[in-house]
C-alpha cells in the first residue's frame, strides 16, 4: 500500500468532511426522529456520501476525458472550490440550510453538501490523478473508505459527542481545520499552475 496517497486521502477528506463541526449539525437535523431513525439515517448518508465520492474517484476520470477537461484544470478547479469550503469553516458559516418538507435528510443535506460536497469530491479525482497506479490508486480509495467510516462512526455517536464537546471548541478546531484545508487548497492551485506551465 502507498501510505503517502492513503495519508493524503484520509487527512483530506476528514478536514473536509469535517466530522467533529458536522456532529452537532447532525444532531440538530435529526432532532425529531427517535434514536433508531437517527442510526438509520446516519448510515444511509455515510453509505451516499461513499458512493459519491468513490463514484467520481473512480470513473471521474472518464467525465473529464469526455468533456476535454486536463488533470491541472481539475486540480485548480478542485483548489479554489476546497478554498471556499475553508473560507466558510473559518467564519463559522459552513452548515447546510434546514431541510424542507419532504426531504429526504439521509440524502439532503447529510450526503450532500454535508459529507460529499463539491471539495470532496474534487479531492478525491486530483488525489486518484495525483496517483495514476494501481497500488496507488487502491491506497486513495482505502483512504476514502477509512475517511467515511470515521465519519460514520462520528454521526453515531454525534448525540453523546455534542454533549462532551462545548461549542466553543467545535468552533476552534473547525477554524483550525479550516486553515488546514486552506494550506492544501492553494497546493492544489499551486500543482495544477505548475502543472500547465511544464506542459506549455
Amino acid at each position: 500500500m502507498g501510505w503517502r496517497a492513503f495519508g493524503e486521502a484520509l487527512v483530506t477528506l476528514l478536514v473536509i468532511m469535517d466530522p467533529l463541526g458536522n456532529a452537532p449539525v447532525f444532531v440538530s437535523l435529526t432532532s425529531h426522529l427517535d434514536p433508531r431513525e437517527s442510526r438509520r439515517a446516519a448510515l444511509a448518508a455515510v453509505a451516499a456520501a461513499a458512493g459519491l465520492v468513490l463514484g467520481f474517484a473512480l470513473f471521474g476520470q472518464l467525465v473529464l476525458e469526455y468533456l476535454n477537461i486536463s488533470v491541472e484544470s481539475l486540480s485548480i478547479a478542485g483548489g479554489l472550490l476546497l478554498f471556499l469550503v475553508a473560507l466558510d469553516m473559518l467564519r463559522g458559516t459552513g452548515s447546510p440550510r434546514e431541510p424542507t418538507a419532504g426531504d429526504n435528510i439521509a440524502l439532503f443535506p447529510l450526503a450532500t453538501p454535508l459529507l460529499a460536497g463539491p471539495g470532496a469530491i474534487a479531492s478525491a479525482m486530483v488525489l486518484v490523478r495525483r496517483y495514476p497506479s494501481a497500488g496507488g490508486r487502491a491506497s486513495v480509495v482505502a483512504g476514502i473508505v477509512v475517511a467515511v467510516l470515521v465519519v460514520g462512526a462520528a454521526l453515531l455517536v454525534a448525540d453523546r459527542l455534542s454533549r462532551l464537546v462545548s461549542r466553543s471548541v467545535v468552533q476552534f478546531l473547525t477554524r483550525v481545520l479550516g486553515l488546514l484545508l486552506s494550506a492544501i487548497a492553494v497546493q492544489l492551485v499551486v500543482d495544477g499552475v505548475q502543472g500547465l506551465l511544464d506542459r506549455a
